[in-house]
C-alpha cells in the first residue's frame, strides 16, 4: 500500500480537488484494507476485494482510488443510504469489515485545530492525524454475495418482454407471467419524454 500522502495525491488527481471528504475516504479505505490484511488492492490482491459505499460524495471517489474497486469492474457497489460508510469484503476469505465515520469526528476536528479558519481546513488537518478508533467505528460484518454480484460473473442475458431491452446479471423482474426490466416493472427513475 501507498502512504497516506501518496493516496491523497492520487485522490486529488482523480476527484479534481482535495477536501475533507477525500481525506476521510482515503483513511476509511486504508483502515478497512488493513483490518482485512489486504496489502496490494490494485496488484496481487485486486480480485479479492468487493467494496460497498453508502454515499455518493467525495469520500466515495477516494475509496475507489485506494481500493481500485470500480463500478465498471463490478467490484464497487453503491447503496444510496446517505451514510459516510463503506464495507470491504475479502472474497477469498469471506471476511467483511464495515467502517463508519464517527459523527464526533467533526467536533474533534474543530477542537484539534481551532487556529484554522474554515471547517474544511480543520477537518482536513484533523482527519490526517486522528487515530482510526477516534475517526471511525469499525465492525466485522457478514455480507452474502450471490454469484451474479461477483466481478467476472457471466450470466444469461434476458430481453424485457415490454421494451425489448437486454437485462444482465439477473436484474429482471417476473410479473404476471412476463419477464420485465425494472423500469417496465414500475421502478423507473425516468419517464419517456415527447420528441
Amino acid at each position: 500500500m501507498k502512504t497516506l500522502d501518496g493516496y491523497l495525491q492520487d485522490a486529488e488527481l482523480a476527484h479534481g480537488h482535495l477536501c475533507a471528504g477525500q481525506v476521510l475516504g482515503v483513511r476509511m479505505a486504508m483502515c478497512g484494507l488493513a483490518r482485512l490484511g489486504i496489502g496490494d488492492p490494485q496488484g496481487k490482491d485486486r480480485k479479492r476485494l468487493v467494496t460497498f459505499v453508502e454515499i455518493d460524495r467525495c469520500a466515495t471517489d477516494a475509496v475507489a482510488v485506494v481500493t481500485g474497486c470500480r463500478l465498471g469492474k463490478r467490484a464497487l457497489k453503491f447503496r444510496d443510504w446517505g451514510k459516510m460508510a463503506a464495507t470491504f469484503v475479502d472474497t477469498a476469505t469471506g471476511k467483511a469489515v464495515r467502517v463508519v465515520a464517527r459523527e464526533s469526528s467533526k467536533s474533534a476536528a474543530r477542537s484539534r485545530h481551532p487556529e484554522l479558519d474554515s471547517k474544511n481546513q480543520q477537518q482536513m488537518a484533523a482527519y490526517r492525524e486522528m487515530p482510526d478508533d477516534e475517526l471511525f467505528e469499525v465492525k466485522w460484518v457478514k455480507v452474502e454475495l450471490p454469484p451474479e454480484e461477483f466481478p467476472g460473473y457471466k450470466g444469461e442475458r434476458i430481453v424485457c418482454e415490454a421494451c425489448g431491452e437486454g437485462i444482465s446479471f439477473r436484474r429482471e423482474v417476473r410479473r404476471h407471467g412476463k419477464v420485465l426490466c425494472r423500469a417496465c416493472a414500475g421502478e423507473s427513475y425516468y419517464k419517456i419524454a415527447p420528441e
